[in-house]
C-alpha cells in the first residue's frame, strides 16, 4: 500500500482506506476503484492524500480485511457523533445505543481476531473526534481481549473508550483544529477536557453503568505512568487500568491519523515514538502486548532488510515485529529472477534483519528506479 497526493491518483487504482464524514457515512469505501469523479470529489472535500493498494491501476489488489465490519465502524461513528451532540444540547445520552455499539465492536473483534488491526479510515478535519473515539474503542477492546477481560469488563472498557473525549465538547473547534502551536491559555483549556468529560459523565451517573469507572477513563487517559501527565499528575497504580489501556490506544490513533497540523505517521514510526521517545509514559506490559498484536508493518509495506528489499505479505499475532516478507530485490535493488518468501519469525536475525521502512516518497522513487510495482508480488 502507498499513500499518494490527490494529484497523483489515477482512474482504476484501488482505495486502501475508507473516507468518512462526521455522520459516519463513507465518501469512499476501501476496495473501491477510483474514478475521475471520485478524484474531483476528493479535491473539493480537501483530502490531501489517499492510500491505494498499488500504483498500477490495472493491478486489482484488494486491501486487507478490517478487524471490524465496515457497517459496524460506520454505525459507531454515527452514534458517537449523535451522542456528543445530545450531551452538548441536553446533557443526556442514549445509553442503550452506545452499549449496543460497544457489544458489536467486541463481537466483531472476537469473530475476526485472526485479522491484524489495520486502521483504515481517513477523517475530514472536523470529524476527527468522532472517528478517533471509535478507533480508540476498537483498539482498547482488542487490548482488553488480549488481557483476557470478561465480556462485562470489555463492554465497560469499550464504552469508556467511546466516551473518553466527551470533555472536548467544551473546547472551541478553532482550538481543536488549529494548525499552529497552541498558546498557553489554549493549551490550558485543552488540558481541562479530561476533567470536563469526567464531570459530564458523573452528571449522567444515574443512566450509566459503573459511572465512576467511565469517569476515571475520561479523567485519566492523559495521565502518564511516570507521573508527568495531566491533569492531576497521577502515577503508576494511581491510574485506573482501563485508563492505561485507553491512553495507549488514544496516542497510537492520534499518531497514525492525519490532522490539519501534522501528517499521519506509519505504524512503525508510531511504534518507535511510543516505545522510545515516550518511554515511561505508558504501562510497559500493556504497551508490549499492544504492539505484539497490532501490525507494525502492515501488509504491502516495503522494507529494506539485510537480505535485500521485500514486501510484507503477512504477520502473526504476538510477532508483528517479525513479518513474513516476499524478497524481490537484492540489497543493491537488483530484481531477483525468482522472488522468495522469508519468515522473519523463524529467521535467526529476526526483527534485526529489518534495516529501514521505505517512506512513500522513497517508495515512489524506488519504483521509478526499478520500473516495477512490488505490489504485484502479493498476487501469488
Amino acid at each position: 500500500m502507498i499513500r499518494l497526493p490527490i494529484r497523483k491518483l489515477k482512474q482504476g487504482m484501488i482505495i486502501a482506506q475508507s473516507i468518512y464524514n462526521k455522520h459516519g457515512a463513507s465518501y469512499l469505501v476501501k476496495g473501491q476503484p477510483i474514478t475521475l469523479e471520485y478524484i474531483d470529489q476528493l479535491k473539493k472535500i480537501g483530502i490531501p492524500t489517499v492510500t491505494v493498494t498499488s500504483l498500477n491501476p490495472n493491478f486489482q489488489l484488494m486491501p486487507p480485511e478490517d478487524v471490524v465490519q465496515e457497517k459496524t465502524r460506520i454505525n459507531a461513528i454515527k452514534e458517537v457523533y449523535e451522542t456528543f451532540q445530545s450531551v452538548e444540547k441536553t446533557g443526556e445520552l442514549d445509553v442503550d445505543a452506545m452499549q449496543a455499539v460497544s457489544e458489536k465492536i467486541i463481537f466483531d473483534i472476537i469473530d475476526r481476531k485472526e485479522n491484524l488491526v489495520q486502521l483504515t479510515d481517513i477523517r475530514l478535519h472536523d470529524t476527527y473526534t468522532f472517528s478517533h473515539s471509535v478507533n480508540v474503542a476498537i483498539l482498547s477492546a482488542m487490548l482488553g481481549m488480549l488481557c483476557h477481560y470478561s465480556k462485562k469488563d470489555l463492554l465497560l472498557l469499550t464504552l469508556g473508550a467511546l466516551l473518553h473525549d466527551l470533555g472536548k465538547i467544551n473546547v472551541p473547534p478553532a482550538i481543536l483544529t488549529k494548525t499552529t502551536h497552541l498558546t498557553e491559555a489554549e493549551f490550558s483549556m485543552m488540558q481541562q477536557h479530561p476533567l470536563d468529560g469526567a464531570a459530564r459523565i458523573m452528571h449522567m451517573e444515574r443512566m450509566l453503568p459503573s459511572p465512576s469507572v467511565l469517569a476515571a477513563i475520561a479523567a485519566e487517559h492523559h495521565e502518564h505512568v511516570d507521573g508527568r501527565g495531566y491533569p492531576r499528575g497521577l502515577a503508576g497504580e494511581q491510574i485506573h487500568r482501563y485508563a492505561k489501556i485507553v491512553a495507549i490506544a488514544d496516542v497510537y490513533d492520534a499518531l497514525t491519523s492525519e490532522r490539519p497540523y501534522k501528517k499521519a505517521y506509519t505504524s512503525h514510526v508510531a511504534y518507535t515514538i511510543m516505545t522510545r521517545v515516550m518511554k515511561g509514559q505508558f504501562d510497559e506490559d500493556l504497551l508490549k502486548l499492544f504492539f505484539n498484536n497490532v501490525s507494525i508493518y502492515p501488509v504491502g509495506t516495503i522494507l529494506k532488510t539485510i537480505y535485500g528489499y521485500g514486501i510484507v505479505k503477512d504477520c502473526l499475532f504476538g510477532q508483528t515485529e517479525m513479518p513474513t516478507i516476499i524478497l524481490f530485490a537484492d540489497p543493491d535493488g537488483n530484481i531477483l529472477s525468482i522472488p522468495h518468501t522469508i519468515y522473519l519469525s523463524k529467521d535467526p536475525a529476526g526483527e534485526k534483519a529489518i534495516e529501514i521502512v521505505l517512506s512513500d516518497n522513497e517508495l515512489r522513487h524506488f519504483i521509478h528506479e526499478i520500473n516495477i510495482d512490488p505490489s504485484v508480488f502479493l498476487a501469488d
